[in-house]
């Protein structure tokens, strides 16, 4: 009797241990996606308190600027009407570095800081080095003539004396540390003495020389701490909600975040917009498909053709005209007036006559389109490659020597990527708190709710058996009574008859073995 009592103890603890894993299984499965959700929104908020909170303080993710020079093979031909000719040179790869300072929390539930970059060159990683020469178009003469075609006669022959007398010419061959940083121009000097605050620079001019070592304005953006729905969304850039630059309202708007994060729990239809200070504009990417970066979910979001689309392909764009050919955008209103247009690589996405106007240009989407690689869950990039293309619009003016017979045309000056990607202990650290945990909790409640299943089974197996066994002994014998040997009657007591509990749970345990096992093969599954 004893060891039937031990039985049944030991198989009504089972169930109730089974009870508490099933118990414990379904309320994970009812909570564990809202506990993940809260844990998200209170981890990915701009907050002193947050897990993300460094990470947006000090990017950790190591940002590289690659910059590819359009090297004009024939510039004495362009100034005859010819075709101009180019070749790639480079990639010239920069180390970029970011961080944040001034950061002031403010009353509205938003956050205002300065972000500050600052580039070193990587000689391994790139095809040339700083003191390689490269011939292209000298912006100060070519753009100074586009900006005085409409003027004077006399004003036009007093700027190709001043370009004669100070030994400029419409194109220059220069290193490629000076196109970058910036190098003494006399014409530069000369124009900042007379006509002060025409340029935004004093001293060197380089192409890269105002972002080195500064700052990409003040933003002020939405921690999301008090209303989540704005979270990273810009409030304002400079002080200003929107820009001047452009000539219509929807044009001029600051949307989207800085650039950086976006909110989280992201689906294909969520727009990913940002404000680009280097652009002056916002600009909208659009999803494309889902990826794995280094056991990461993601989706990626590339520019939509109508990115830089003219106004008459693309009437939303209307207000960045003056419009030329689509593909390009002209930003000569926040660039000092010069002929300057941003576009893809090799006029990607653009109107064939583009690429067809300058032989050396091949563009294709594997090199040349740009993409953001998001984790969907926590609208933190994991692997981006933003490209554009710096073109100056080129053309003979009549009146500035300079320029020759220059047939009009958009000639690429340069263009550059910058990209990142997350690695090392961070990313180790992002996929075991926000990738392997979660999956493991996913799993956990499912095995909790089969393996309860199955220990409640053994107590239901078990009384099952007792009440088979009870049926046997009231008269509906389970098994064979083996005869007692004549040679053994009468010589002492009885033996009891071997009426065996295994033999007669046999059939028990049979129809068991499966049951147990298919609930198995459904807990694998």
């Amino acid at each position: 009797m004893g060891c039937h009592a031990r039985a049944r103890g030991a198989a009504a603890a089972l169930g109730v241990l089974g009870l508490l894993c099933a118990v414990l299984g379904t309320v994970m499965i009812v909570m564990l996606p809202s506990l993940i959700k809260q844990q998200v929104l209170k981890n990915v908020r701009i907050d002193p308190s947050s897990l993300s909170f460094n990470m947006w303080k000090e990017i950790p993710v190591p940002f590289y600027l690659s910059v590819y020079f359009f090297n004009v093979l024939n510039p004495d031909g362009v100034l005859r009407g010819q075709k101009p000719q180019v070749e790639e040179r480079g990639p010239y790869v920069y180390r970029e570095f970011r961080h944040k300072s001034n950061i002031t929390f403010n009353n509205n539930d938003t956050v205002s800081f300065l972000e500050y970059r600052s580039y070193q060159f990587q000689p391994a990683k790139s095809r040339g080095s700083e003191s390689d020469y490269v011939v292209i178009p000298n912006i100060m003469v070519l753009g100074a003539a586009m900006m005085v075609e409409n003027r004077p006669m006399s004003l036009k022959l007093i700027m190709t004396m001043a370009f004669s007398t100070l030994g400029q010419r419409a194109f220059m061959n220069r290193t490629v540390a000076e196109i970058m940083w910036g190098y003494d121009d006399p014409l530069v000097n000369l124009i900042n003495k007379y006509f002060p605050g025409m340029f935004p620079f004093k001293g060197k001019f380089g192409l890269f020389a105002e972002l080195n070592n500064s700052d990409s304005g003040l933003f002020t953006v939405f921690t999301g701490v008090k209303n989540f729905s704005r979270i990273h969304l810009v409030d304002k850039w400079n002080g200003l909600s929107k820009v001047n630059f452009w000539h219509s309202d929807q044009c001029n708007m600051i949307n989207g975040t800085s650039g950086q994060m976006w909110a989280p729990f992201m689906t294909p239809e969520s727009p990913l917009e940002f404000y680009s200070p280097e652009a002056c504009r916002s600009m909208r990417l659009i999803y494309k498909e889902p990826g794995i970066f280094q056991g990461i979910p993601t989706y990626r979001f590339v520019a939509p053709k109508t990115l830089f689309a003219n106004g008459s392909d693309y009437p939303p764009n209307e207000g960045f005209c003056p419009c030329m050919e689509s593909g390009i955008q002209n930003v000569s209103t926040c660039r000092f007036s010069a002929p300057l247009f941003l576009s893809h690589p090799h006029f990607y996405n653009a109107d064939p006559v583009l690429a067809e106007a300058v032989t050396g240009l091949h563009p294709n989407p594997e090199e040349h389109s740009l993409f953001l690689d998001i984790h969907p869950v926590t609208g933190i990039p994991m692997n981006c490659s933003v490209k554009l293309q710096l073109n100056l619009y080129i053309k003979a003016v009549k009146g500035i020597g300079q320029t020759g017979s220059i047939e009009p045309v958009v000639l690429p000056l340069l263009w550059f990527g910058e990209s990142g990607a997350m690695e090392g202990e961070t990313l180790r650290t992002f996929y075991t708190q926000l990738v392997l945990m979660p999956k493991v909790l996913h799993y956990a409640q499912y095995v909790l709710l089969g393996l309860g299943c199955a220990l409640l089974l053994i107590p239901v197996v078990r009384a099952r058996r007792a009440g088979w066994l009870g049926a046997g002994a009231s008269g509906r014998t389970p098994c064979a009574v083996r005869p007692e040997p004549a040679s053994l009657r009468g010589a002492g007591p009885a033996p009891p008859h071997l009426c065996t509990p295994l033999a007669a749970a046999l059939p028990v345990l049979e129809g068991l073995g499966p049951s147990l096992g298919g609930v198995q093969v459904g807990f694998e599954s």
